[in-house]
């Protein structure tokens, strides 16, 4: 005899799976496919968003401005203020129970826009506390405006170059 009893047994295991050391990849390979597959088409579906700002220069030097308007909107705990950086104030909106008035500052920014066609730039002055929705709601304001034309919905370009910063107390 050769050996003992275990030693048979585990000898006829081993010789049953000779050869069967390989791992099969085909599963994984089916797995990576499905998974690729699933990556490109919910790719396609998904968009970001941007929104450029221009944040002002830190230079030394003033920055020339051609003379004109030079068109702010202050928004405040209180108001949304709609001025001029060389002459002061042009409209203040109160801010009521029911939220800031977006719309008539867009109104206004519409009648100043067809005043000045050739103008881009705005700048959003900021108080320390002003909640981030209420910056977005004044910077879609600003850059643009929703209205009728011949009695259809239209929506226009008014100031898309918004530059922001704090504004004084």
């Amino acid at each position: 005899m050769s050996g003992s009893v275990i030693a048979r047994r585990q000898t006829r295991s081993h010789a049953r799976f000779k050869g069967r050391n390989d791992v099969n990849i085909v599963p994984m390979l089916d797995i990576f496919t499905i998974l690729l597959f699933f990556l490109i088409f919910t790719a396609v579906f998904s968009r970001t968003h941007i929104v450029e700002l221009n944040l002002p220069a830190q230079s030394s030097e003033p920055i020339k401005i051609p003379e004109g308007l030079v068109l702010e909107v202050v928004v405040r705990a209180g108001s949304l203020d709609v001025q001029d950086k060389n002459t002061g104030m042009i409209q203040s909106f109160p801010n009521v129970a029911k939220g800031y008035d977006f719309d008539g500052v867009s109104g206004l920014l519409s009648r100043i826009k067809a005043r000045y066609p050739e103008m881009r730039n705005a700048t959003v002055l900021l108080e320390p506390a002003i909640p981030y929705d209420t910056i977005v709601e004044t910077m879609d304001a600003v850059r643009s405006f929703e209205g009728t034309l011949d009695g259809k919905p239209a929506r226009g370009e008014l100031f898309p170059q918004i530059s922001l910063g704090d504004a004084t107390t």
